[in-house]
């Protein structure tokens, strides 16, 4: 029971702090930063010009990553369709879905681009700036 109350806190939490990140978006922005809406996951193309732009991705590394991410895109649009899953099963495949991808990614990009990586992943798996911070609490500075 207190586990669940927990998770329930922690999902309130991260969409409260979406909630309010979207709605500061300016209208020139579209539905989100890189072309979706609020609860909308990218796009393997989406995913795969964010890469592009932050890691200055060659078209070789390019091609190489496109399909790995049309894979993960397959795989957990197949896994949110599957209704028989508890919330904690879900997110436990999500996140062996999303360890799968990192792995088969690092391989194709040199070091510096590996360290970049990692930070990308690290912000996104925290939610970005301040969306894990307790009520009452600024986020860090930059």
């Amino acid at each position: 029971m207190k586990m669940n109350l927990i998770h329930t806190a922690v999902i309130f939490a991260v969409l409260a702090g979406s909630t309010a990140v979207y709605a500061q978006m300016g209208p020139d922005q579209g539905g989100g930063q890189w072309g979706h809406g609020p609860g909308q996951p990218m796009t393997a193309g989406q995913r795969l010009v964010h890469m592009t732009k932050q890691l200055n991705l060659s078209d070789a590394q390019q091609q190489q990553i496109k399909p790995i991410l049309e894979s993960e895109a397959v795989q957990m649009q197949a896994l949110r369709a599957e209704s028989s899953l508890s919330p904690q099963e879900r997110m436990s495949k999500m996140t062996l879905i999303r360890q799968s991808t990192s792995e088969q990614i690092k391989p194709i990009l040199n070091t510096d681009q590996q360290q970049e990586y990692e930070q990308m992943m690290s912000r996104h798996s925290h939610g970005g700036p301040g969306q894990n911070q307790p009520q009452g609490e600024a986020p860090p500075p930059q």
